[in-house]
């Protein structure tokens, strides 16, 4: 299998407000940065949006390492909020709905077509990596300000 690095972020002008994501793919000493933007939404949304738009760019099941500084998006796999949320009928254990269902159920897909290490960084540390797609995903915010 391919192994893929993936860095994600997503970033909120404003919660809920004009957000954007972004992602750097590395395969080999192949690079590829892509990045979006959503008029109103959440921060949560954005984060979930990054690694599942990096994870669309995949052909073929891979072995994929997805970096992100959000513990929403890493907890829900690593503590195995996930398992939790569905087995209770998408609710957490305040009885009330997941919020984001639709994109979990996405990560879940790719998540049984790939096998995938969801790692925990720093934000706005000293990871470059992380710290351009931060610059990626503000970018988008910024620049649609601009053409307003």
């Amino acid at each position: 299998m391919k192994q893929v690095i993936i860095y994600t972020d997503g970033a909120c002008s404003g919660n809920p407000g004009p957000g954007g994501w972004g992602a750097i793919l590395m395969y080999k000493d192949k690079k590829l940065e892509i990045s979006g933007y959503e008029e109103h939404t959440t921060n949560n949304r954005m984060e979930l949006i990054a690694p599942i738009q990096a994870l669309m760019r995949l052909k073929e099941p891979c072995e994929v390492s997805v970096y992100s500084d959000s513990a929403y998006l890493v907890n829900a796999f690593q503590k195995r909020w996930l398992e939790s949320w569905q087995r209770n009928g998408w609710r957490k254990s305040d009885k009330k709905p997941v919020e984001n269902q639709d994109l979990w159920q996405r990560l879940l897909e790719f998540d049984r077509t790939h096998s995938i290490r969801w790692i925990k960084v720093r934000g706005h540390a000293d990871n470059p990596l992380n710290n351009r797609c931060d610059e990626l995903a503000t970018g988008e915010i910024k620049q649609h300000r601009m053409n307003l």
